[in-house]
């Protein structure tokens, strides 16, 4: 378990300005073998036991990790806001998966063209020897799973389908993780107050191995404290850096759920925006239990 600095678990300790991720708001063993795709069959880089309980964490890389950050925009026809405090959570995701020894890879303010470039280079790439592969987006967003590049909205869908079995073969049967730190609408959450209480050869869906872990509900907004950060990635490094090695990533996600509902609220000199509550979204097709096995 790795200690946290006085700063760092003091974090949200003082009253300052939440802004939020909307535009609408004003301020087993492996077995190696190379990845194929013939005929429509996907040969994935290693099988391994049909119900084998938790995935491979023993190849010789981690794996890649992205980090889109986005601070500053140039949206015809949309004024998007100055994402402050969002520098602060790129160092910290960075530093924590870091500690995790992922290869990790900052793309500050990236236009929408040079994000497909990037992301179609690394799904064209042989992830044989890693054990996952995570993105991470921090930007503004707004209903229906849109997000928003340096120029322009796109849609989620855009890069996460790189990565399906058919399109990445190579890390098929791993999991692939998407951590999003964006609105995804413009509802407020208001809360309410609670009164004490070997090898087995098998097919592979497309989909599967998939792990989404959203900063808010859909159609909501998500809330970023202007100095300190946003309080997802804020708790989620928390909760990795003090039980990343004790938890599979679904528990440690659940306790992330946990502590931006119940302990953050919103704090703004706009009524409508002060004292305003947020709820984490996971959305698992993991098809076993990803644990960070201590190295």
């Amino acid at each position: 378990m790795l200690p946290l600095t006085k700063a760092f678990s003091a974090m949200f300790s003082r009253k300052q300005e939440d802004s939020s991720d909307t535009r609408g708001m004003p301020h087993g063993s492996p077995i190696a073998s190379g990845s194929q795709t013939a005929n429509g069959i996907i040969r994935p880089a290693y099988v391994i036991e049909r119900y084998a309980a938790y995935y491979p964490m023993n190849h010789k890389r981690r794996g890649m990790a992205l980090i889109f950050s986005h601070n500053k925009y140039n949206v015809r026809n949309v004024s998007l806001p100055v994402r402050e405090g969002s520098a602060i959570d790129c160092k910290r995701l960075k530093e924590t998966l870091e500690l995790f020894r992922f290869d990790v890879k900052v793309y500050p303010d990236f236009k929408l063209e040079e994000i497909k470039s990037v992301i179609g280079k690394v799904s064209s790439m042989d992830h044989s020897d890693s054990d996952c592969f995570l993105v991470a987006i921090l930007t503004h967003g707004e209903d229906g799973g849109i997000v928003y590049a340096y120029d322009q909205p796109y849609e989620l869908s855009l890069i996460w389908s790189f990565f399906t079995a058919d399109n990445c073969p190579s890390l098929a049967g791993r999991p692939k993780i998407f951590v999003i730190q964006a609105c995804r609408g413009n509802q407020l959450d208001h809360g309410v107050k609670v009164q004490k209480d070997g090898v087995a050869r098998y097919s592979i869906p497309t989909h599967a191995d998939f792990l989404f872990a959203y900063a808010t509900i859909p159609g909501f907004m998500a809330f970023r404290n202007t100095t300190e950060g946003s309080w997802f990635i804020n708790e989620l490094c928390k909760e990795l850096q003090e039980n990343g090695h004790r938890y599979d990533i679904n528990t440690l996600l659940t306790f992330v759920t946990q502590k931006v509902a119940y302990d953050h609220e919103s704090v703004s000199n706009m009524p409508e925006y002060n004292m305003r509550k947020q709820t984490p979204c996971v959305v698992s097709m993991l098809t076993r239990l990803l644990l960070f096995n201590v190295v």
